[in-house]
């Protein structure tokens, strides 16, 4: 009798819009995780990526983190029996994204994939000050060069 064949690693990564349009396709978003997932070592994880709209966000913003108003992207990791992967949910408002965009001087559909990739790093335990200091932090620096690699052309 053979030994039992291993399955092949899984990146389960689903994407929602709840109704909400997003400059960035839903594929789009998943593969972009699933860059994030690879990089970080990743073998098997099940995340679900969901679009809100600016109400339904500041309704989880408040429920969740007790803060008024909607926010660019809120990450739920929870903890998986062993061998069962990463396990999480992240929520994004495309909304939020844009104004956020406008701010900083970039793209909507960059500003949403920084909140992708930001999102999952949250979900693998990534962390990172809530101060000025954030944009200097180490998960801020590896987000940022993970999303150079998202948005970098392919030849």
């Amino acid at each position: 009798m053979s030994a039992p064949r291993k399955q092949p690693a899984a990146l389960g990564v689903a994407v929602s819009a709840e109704g909400v349009r997003a400059p960035v396709s839903a594929v789009r978003i998943a593969d972009a995780a699933r860059v994030v997932l690879r990089a970080e070592k990743v073998k098997q994880s099940l995340i679900s990526i969901t679009l809100l709209d600016s109400r339904a966000m500041a309704t989880l913003n408040r429920e969740h983190l007790g803060h008024r108003g909607p926010t660019d992207v809120i990450s739920f990791g929870f903890l998986a029996a062993e061998g069962a992967g990463v396990i999480g949910d992240i929520y994004i408002c495309p909304a939020v994204a844009r104004e956020n965009a406008k701010a900083h001087g970039a793209s909507v559909r960059e500003e949403l994939l920084r909140l992708v990739v930001h999102g999952v790093l949250h979900v693998l335990g990534h962390d990172h000050p809530v101060d000025e200091r954030r944009e200097h932090s180490a998960m801020w620096k590896r987000q940022e060069r993970l999303l150079a690699r998202i948005l970098r052309p392919t030849a």
